[in-house]
């Protein structure tokens, strides 16, 4: 994704656009955004008018919107009678904005509809009568454009600027690629840090207390990489703000791309709470969608579901997804914590790969075929594939797909590596003495190589030699580990196939999760039960780069088998 653009307001622009009622400066800090005055201010009848650059839309509520009826553009977001839409000269649309294109406008009973098409490309903005919501829509029917977002952006001033995806140019230095900065106290900031999984929010935006604006994300059947994956969701500087729809992220991206219909998802403007939990995903009523012709819209009746009893074999320690994914769309579902059952979205007719993901880790998998205004029931499924149920001599960590549980896993989705609150990467961990979170979740070659394990054996032990696995979440830059036992040296291994991009610095560590197996041999073994042998792992890699943008892995699991 590219990256965006950012201007700095010079003195000139600040008084430009405090005469005209803009943002105003007073003690360094922005204030509220500018009053519109005239009939778009207003409480707004429900209808629209054309003002010969764009079609304004009353919703019958508090909000008036404006599309630029030559290329799609969002440009304006009128709510009681403030203006939102916009900083630095740029509106709010799909990626970067589509250029010329095809826009029109119809009203349907209570819905107005704005259809903009560009090539072979569709994009819809949808006003409910009484709704203070733009219900939007985005097809992306081939690779022919680059369609990957969709992008509010807002006034600078209106909302608080002080969470993790936030930061301030006049204070805050970069550190990583111009997206990364450090603030004075030695926290970190990027706009990758509101990093939540998919699966674990329904809308991202800001509240002042009086003012709530949102974006409620779509289902994400047409998206890429899963109930885990984690990408881009807001991002605030001093001189704007931005909520996203992300249709397709290529960072640290797991999965090719779909293409399709991808929708409603929703910017809902409140009275400072929440949105509606009727606007959700999983619950919002699209019934009245069925007639307004959208290209590749299915309606419920033209969907079917999966229905499962149970799953057997379950750690109850562990959260259970259902996930179902083909090259068209992807679903999941969370698995009762109790009885294992599940009930799957309404999903577009077709055969899926199913698969129980232990958090985030594959321990089954099965085909399903879904079929329109049916539910397909499944027996139990019995999980056959978990390797925390093999018996380890030791075992650090547990298979979960994760970092979990790991020295600073709990912080690296939400700050860099090298931030003040982490804790220091290198230490030598010793079996039976050392806790979990004393061993590092990430390892770099150019920051905390060398790590070693110091672990005994009994005199039955050291008679043989052992299997020494390492289960990775994910590798940056084809890093991977070679391991040293004592003065016994293993071979490089293979890399695996991981994403290409940045991932542990930009709050990731979801990947394709693999295990790397050492043959220890036995003349590998100090040969005493009194001894510590001594275990050494380096990141080693073909690719360069430097401190945390060196090669570097995600642990899992580092476990000796019998």
């Amino acid at each position: 994704m590219p990256q965006h653009a950012r201007r700095h307001l010079t003195r000139r622009t600040v008084l430009r656009r405090t005469a005209v009622g803009g943002l105003a400066l007073a003690g360094g800090a922005a204030i509220a955004g500018p009053l519109v005055s005239g009939a778009d201010a207003a409480t707004s009848a429900f209808g629209y008018r054309d003002d010969g650059n764009a079609y304004v839309v009353g919703t019958g509520a508090d909000l008036v919107f404006k599309v630029d009826h030559r290329n799609g553009d969002l440009t304006s977001l009128v709510y009681k009678g403030t203006e939102y839409q916009g900083y630095g000269g740029k509106n709010s649309h799909v990626e970067t904005g589509l250029g010329t294109s095809s826009v029109s406008i119809r009203r349907t009973g209570d819905t107005i509809l704005i259809t903009v098409v560009h090539g072979t490309m569709h994009h819809y903005y949808a006003a409910r009568r009484g709704e203070n919501n733009v219900y939007m829509w985005t097809n992306k029917a081939d690779a022919s454009i680059t369609a990957t977002r969709y992008i509010v952006r807002v006034r600078p001033g209106l909302f608080p600027n002080n969470l993790p995806d936030s930061w301030d140019a006049r204070t805050d230095t970069v550190i990583e690629a111009q997206d990364v900065r450090r603030k004075p106290n030695g926290t970190t900031r990027s706009k990758h840090y509101s990093n939540q999984r998919v699966i674990d929010y329904d809308h991202v935006g800001w509240s002042d207390g009086k003012v709530g604006m949102w974006m409620v994300r779509s289902n994400h059947e047409k998206a890429s990489g899963g109930p885990f994956y984690r990408s881009l969701m807001r991002h605030h500087y001093e001189d704007g703000a931005g909520l996203y729809e992300i249709l397709y992220y290529g960072e640290n991206q797991t999965e090719p791309m779909r293409f399709g219909l991808q929708g409603p998802y929703v910017l809902a403007f409140t009275d400072g709470g929440a949105p509606a939990a009727s606007l959700r995903h999983d619950r919002v009523d699209t019934s009245w969608v069925d007639g307004l012709g959208l290209a590749g819209w299915v309606g419920r009746s033209g969907r079917g579901r999966v229905a499962g009893v149970g799953i057997a074999g379950r750690d109850k320690a562990y959260a259970y997804t259902v996930g179902f994914a083909n090259a068209d769309a992807q679903y999941w579902t969370e698995a009762d914590p109790a009885t294992g059952r599940f009930l799957s979205p309404y999903m577009l007719p077709g055969t899926y790969t199913l698969t129980v993901y232990k958090e985030e880790l594959a321990v089954h998998t099965t085909r399903v075929t879904v079929t329109a205004g049916r539910t397909t029931r499944l027996h139990t499924l019995t999980i056959g594939a978990d390797p925390s149920r093999n018996p380890a001599i030791w075992r650090i960590g547990d298979f979960s797909g994760t970092p979990r549980g790991f020295k600073n896993a709990s912080l690296m989705t939400t700050m860099h590596p090298s931030d003040a609150r982490a804790r220091p990467w290198t230490g030598t961990y010793t079996v039976g003495t050392s806790r979990t979170d004393d061993f590092p979740c990430y390892q770099w070659a150019d920051i905390n190589n060398r790590q070693k394990i110091r672990f005994r054996l009994t005199a039955q032990q050291l008679a043989s030699g052992h299997t020494l696995n390492i289960a990775i979440t994910t590798a940056f830059a084809n890093g991977r580990p070679r391991v040293r036992v004592n003065d016994w040296v293993s071979a490089v291994p293979a890399p695996a196939k991981e994403p290409t991009t940045r991932s542990l610095t930009v709050g990731s560590y979801r990947g394709n999760n693999h295990t790397y197996s050492y043959a220890v041999p036995a003349s590998a073994w100090i040969k005493s039960p009194d001894a510590y042998q001594e275990l050494t792992l380096d990141i080693v890699s073909g690719s360069g780069g430097s401190a945390y943008l060196s090669p570097g892995v995600s642990y899992d699991v580092i476990e000796l088998l019998p």
